[in-house]
Formats: C-alpha cells, structure tokens, sequence
C-alpha cells in the first residue's frame, strides 16, 4: 500500500489561508512535457501563476494535478499543472508560504529537460541544482514585469524536501 504525499494537501492549506487571509496565493511551478500552459508565459523553464479566484475559473486542487482555466492576453486557457512539478505557493503580497523540493521520477538520476508548450527547450539542471529553482521562483517574483504591480519577494517560505 502506497501513501500519498503530504504535498497536495499542504498546496491546498495554503492556499485556503490566503484566501481566507484575503491575500493573493500565487503558485511557482516547472514546467515539462507533463505541464500544460499557454505558450510564451514560462520563462526558464518556469511560470508563476496567480490562483486567485478572480484569476482562475473551475479551480480544481486533485492530489496529482492542478486544474484550471485561465486569460491570458485576453484568450481563455485550460491550465493542468502536475502536483509534482509545484515549487512554491505563497501569499503575493507578503510572500509568506510554502516552498517544495522538485520531484523526479523514481529512477531518475537528473531533471528532466524543461520546456515550455512554444517548444522553447531549456538545458536540463543538475539534481542538486534544483533546490535552487524555488529561489528562482521567488526572485523572478519580485522582478517587475511588463507594466504589472511589483510583486514582493517571497521571502517566508520554508522548503520542504
């Protein structure tokens, strides 16, 4: 008998207590050939997503995948992203959360090769590297994007390996 990971019902508390805090939870995640996200919108192998309510419709939090629709440019996608590949969730405007080692497959000595749906491949990174990918989270996080509120580091989240 196999026990499920503590992880998706962690994402889900989180994210309720910003909620219910009235902050915006943002989620960090990698993305692969697992992840499905609008093209263009990872950045090295990476997307920061807003899961606010008012962002996100058909929200669904399942114990392998997020689910969700979203705009993005004004054109409506269906986002699934694979509980596994979750770096980082966490409260946009005080940076308080949780951050996640990234998951490799059972067997699997490296990261998987990082892409985005635009097939713009990124270089796979070492297995110890990745630790360092939820730091990256929260520093491209804190970067000003294109004419979007800065958003402030998320500088409260304990890594969980």
């Amino acid at each position: 008998m196999s026990t499920i990971s503590t992880k998706p019902y962690l994402l889900r508390a989180i994210w309720e207590w910003c909620v219910d805090q009235g902050f915006t939870p943002y989620l960090a995640a990698i993305v692969d050939g697992q992840t499905r996200v609008p093209p263009g919108y990872a950045r090295d192998g990476q997307i920061v997503l807003n899961l606010s309510s008012e962002a996100t419709g058909h929200l669904q939090m399942a114990n392998d995948y997020i689910s969700f629709q979203a705009r993005f440019g004004g054109v409506a996608h269906s986002l699934v992203i694979p509980v596994a590949n979750v770096i980082a969730i966490y409260a946009r405007e005080n940076g308080q959360g949780m951050a996640f080692e990234p998951e490799l497959e059972e067997g699997d000595e490296s990261a998987p090769a990082l892409a985005s749906l635009d097939g713009d491949a990124q270089e796979p990174e070492a297995a110890e590297d990745m630790g360092e990918a939820a730091a990256k989270a929260r520093e491209e996080a804190a970067k000003p994007g294109d004419g979007s509120p800065r958003r402030p580091r998320p500088s409260h989240l304990t890594v969980v390996k």
